[in-house]
């Protein structure tokens, strides 16, 4: 029953654009944090 497809590829494209997504999520989460702490600061010295 075998079509000799090998899957692995897909496998790892998957784990690749996952790790790559939540690399990106995670910077973007870092970026939008310093950002609304930044505003805060800048709120407090007024």
């Amino acid at each position: 029953m075998s079509e000799g497809l090998n899957h692995w590829p897909f496998i790892v494209a998957a784990y690749a654009l996952t790790v790559l997504a939540t690399g990106g999520l995670v910077a973007w989460a870092v970026a939008a944090m310093r950002a609304a702490e930044a505003r805060r600061e800048r709120s407090r010295e007024r």
